[in-house]
């Protein structure tokens, strides 16, 4: 009896001695101090790399979410600094793009345009908005260093609309708490797929933690959810072509002598005072209305009259990027337009590869990695995800993907809540003007504009990765976290009715 005992002491103890060793490794970080030159002044930073544990009901972690936070230092009053909190999208891309091309203190090693320069580095990031802001830059399961406990919880806990909101919300409530930055004012900022993440944060955030933000940054978003086809959606790829085929020098004369933001108003309201319409009555449009309407586009597009009547008035966006420079023999990028590509063959519907994709894992996977173990000091024999492990993602139960009611009810209920698009022109994937679109139809009563606000960059969906946009860009986040953070001793809004 003693040695039954004692043997099933032990196991307890094996089993208790595993269990802790499980959660250490999903519950630890290193800091590390910095400097930056942000504007002409120089910061010093800390830089805390880590893992912090997702928990399920009964207090046990399920996985192990890495982390990157940037906190400036020598700061007095720390309860009226913003926290901004930083997503990427995919789903299943790593944070590594907005923090080592955006906002983040070190910027990965490219040229003014964007493109890679060797030898692969990083350098200083003059334009992070770290004098602003602390930043969080947040890795989901299974993207970067971050992992599920086991195979047999990732998929159903982790891998949909629904379960990434709800566990990442909890995620971010847990790690305010143990930072004690619940005074401070709250952001959440995420590009393309992570657009429908942070719109749907916002609401569970404040539903379910209580948590009540200061403002929400839509970069080159997903439709959220409005538009998801149909004529409306096709139409409004107009806008986008138009850019693209000046930029490559394809317009007419007369509209390639102007400048993009002169041309493409023009665009605009020929896409929805007459393509839309048009496009709505399908095979019932009259022929002359219809050889007028390709006239026009191709006018815009870049692409002949003849192929656009073809496809019936509705381009394929894969036909439009092999189609507009095919005399020349390339291809252009999916996400940016910029980008050229060479395919094996000119005849085709589509490109052989993503262009602008390629260039930019050739630039921020060395980057990324050297950064992490060199510079922050995270040591780890896993390999940093860059994308492509989270499938297959559940979409359903929330509407598929439709965030952006989400977001419009969370403003509706906390009018300190600001919202801030942007975009790049030359994006393919997630177009600027859809962007521009959906925003407008997200408040649909028009009582929430004043605290919604639109951008445009001469760039394409990493609008960030050129220089001069990089600059823009951030300084629009600057201004927007100024407006957004209300004074100290400010009367409730609430209270005045001023947020209304």
């Amino acid at each position: 009896m003693k040695h039954r005992f004692f043997l099933f002491f032990l196991l307890a103890c094996v089993s208790f001695a595993t269990a802790q060793n499980r959660t250490s490794r999903m519950d630890s970080s290193v800091t590390t101090t910095h400097q930056v030159t942000i504007k002409g002044q120089r910061i010093t930073y800390t830089a805390t790399a880590g893992k912090q544990p997702v928990w399920d009901e009964k207090g046990h972690p399920i996985a192990g979410l890495f982390y990157i936070y940037y906190e400036k230092t020598g700061v007095t009053d720390r309860a009226n600094r913003p926290l901004v909190f930083s997503f990427n999208g995919g789903p299943g891309a790593a944070s590594c793009w907005m923090h080592l091309g955006y906002t983040g203190p070190r910027r990965v090693n490219i040229d003014d345009e964007g493109y890679p320069v060797q030898p692969y580095g990083i350098r200083e990031n003059p334009y992070s908005i770290l004098d602003v802001a602390d930043i969080v830059y947040i890795e989901p399961v299974n993207t970067g260093f971050s992992r599920a406990a086991s195979d047999t919880v990732s998929k159903t806990n982790f891998f949909g609309v629904n379960a990434d909101i709800k566990y990442l919300a909890s995620w971010i409530s847990t790690f305010v708490s143990r930072k004690n930055r619940w005074t401070s004012a709250k952001y959440l900022i995420g590009e393309s797929y992570g657009t429908t993440r942070v719109s749907g944060l916002a609401l569970e955030l404040q539903e379910v933690h209580w948590m009540y933000l200061n403002g929400v940054v839509l970069v080159s978003p997903t439709n959220l959810g409005i538009v998801r086809t149909g004529p409306v959606l096709a139409a409004n790829m107009l806008p986008y072509m138009a850019a693209t085929a000046w930029y490559h020098k394809k317009m007419p004369a007369d509209l390639q002598q102007k400048d993009l933001t002169a041309v493409l108003p023009e665009v605009e309201s020929f896409t929805i005072n007459e393509l839309i319409p048009g496009l709505t009555q399908g095979g019932f449009i009259e022929p002359q209305k219809r050889q007028q309407l390709a006239a026009r586009m191709a006018r815009y597009a870049g692409i002949s009259e003849k192929v656009i009547l073809e496809h019936n008035l509705n381009i394929p966006m894969p036909f439009f990027w092999k189609e507009l420079l095919r005399d020349k023999g390339y291809n252009i990028g999916r996400l940016d337009s910029r980008y050229l590509g060479i395919d094996r063959q000119e005849a085709g519907e589509r490109p052989d590869y993503a262009a602008e994709n390629t260039s930019w894992q050739h630039s921020f996977t060395p980057a990324i990695n050297l950064y992490l173990r060199e510079e922050l000091n995270y040591k780890t024999d896993l390999d940093y995800y860059i994308a492509g492990h989270t499938q297959p993602w559940d979409r359903q139960n929330r509407n598929t993907d439709s965030t952006a009611e989400d977001l419009r009810q969370a403003m509706a209920m906390n009018p300190y809540l600001h919202l801030m698009v942007q975009s790049g022109y030359y994006d393919g994937a997630c177009d600027y003007f859809n962007a521009k679109y959906n925003m407008w139809q997200m408040d649909p009563s028009g009582k929430l504009k004043d605290r919604m606000e639109w951008h445009g960059y001469r760039s394409g969906h990493m609008m960030y990765l050129r220089t001069e946009d990089l600059a823009t860009s951030t300084d629009d986040i600057r201004n927007f976290i100024k407006k957004s953070t209300p004074k100290p001793g400010q009367p409730a809004q609430y209270r005045t009715g001023k947020g209304f």
